[in-house]
């Protein structure tokens, strides 16, 4: 799994000129899947997420985990992490997962964020054609892949 984290001082999503999903303060996740991936790689993730000390202290450092800053997360699924653009100019997807692995593994992916972290998420529409708008708060943008982890 791949996830872009950008640390944000407000995220939205709308699908349909309706807002989706909200939050002030915290992290916009880009969230992608490939085929081989499960719940421990989701499970890895979320807990590097969770536990990422990028948001600052009161000495403008980053020391502080989302959950020391009452932060929340704006989760947007991201297939497009995993383009293959070493031939050609049009990308290829074919390392993404197929939607019904993809969508299971994001939900589930939230879920833990949720319940084994306890914190506030929100997401956008799997699959729908989404706008996202936010402010890069730093800016901090920062790549996990659990691929580089085993």
């Amino acid at each position: 799994m791949r996830v872009v984290v950008q640390r944000c001082s407000r995220a939205e999503v709308r699908i349909d000129g309706e807002v989706a999903g909200a939050i002030g303060r915290g992290f916009l996740l880009l969230v992608g899947v490939t085929d081989s991936d499960t719940e421990h790689e989701a499970d890895m993730l979320a807990k590097k997420v969770a536990q990422l000390r990028v948001m600052e202290d009161a000495e403008g450092k980053m020391n502080l985990a989302l959950a020391d800053v009452d932060g929340a997360i704006l989760s947007i699924s991201q297939f497009t992490l995993y383009a293959d653009c070493r031939k050609g100019n049009r990308p290829s997807f074919v390392r993404a997962a197929r939607p019904e692995k993809a969508e299971p593994l994001y939900d589930y992916f939230n879920r833990v964020l949720r319940e084994q972290y306890g914190l506030r998420v929100a997401t956008g529409r799997f699959g729908a054609d989404m706008k996202v708008d936010f402010i890069n708060d730093g800016p901090v943008t920062i790549l996990l892949d659990t691929a580089e982890w085993i």
